[in-house]
This record gives structure tokens, C-alpha cells and sequence, in this order.
């Protein structure tokens, strides 16, 4: 988790170009954390900010 919105935006961007793989960032309370899209619940508490997908898989 972290407190910095850019540098959550810039590991989920990474992570989803080193995955291949949708990943959302989230934030909970205050603070962003990221995770692969397919791991997050319905019931989760969380507020999506952004998703990011790999290239070519829109």
C-alpha cells in the first residue's frame, strides 16, 4: 500500500506490462494499493481508481 498516488499509478502501469495481466488501483481508507484485476471481490470494501490492461487486450 502506499500513500503516493503517482507512485501507485507507476507500479500498477509495471506490473501490468510485466504480468500481461488487468490490474486495478484501489484505494482503501488513505491509501492505493494494486492488485490483478481478476483478485478483487465484489464485496471488497474498496474504492477502483483506475485499471490498467495490457496492450491488445482491450
Amino acid at each position: 500500500m502506499a500513500h503516493d498516488l503517482s507512485l501507485a499509478q507507476s507500479f500498477a502501469y509495471q506490473l501490468c506490462r510485466d504480468l500481461m495481466v488487468p490490474i486495478t488501483l484501489f484505494k482503501s481508507g488513505d491509501e492505493f494499493g494494486v492488485l490483478p484485476s481478476d483478485e478483487l471481490d465484489d464485496e471488497d470494501d474498496l474504492e477502483i481508481v483506475h485499471q490498467f490492461f495490457p496492450r491488445g487486450s482491450h
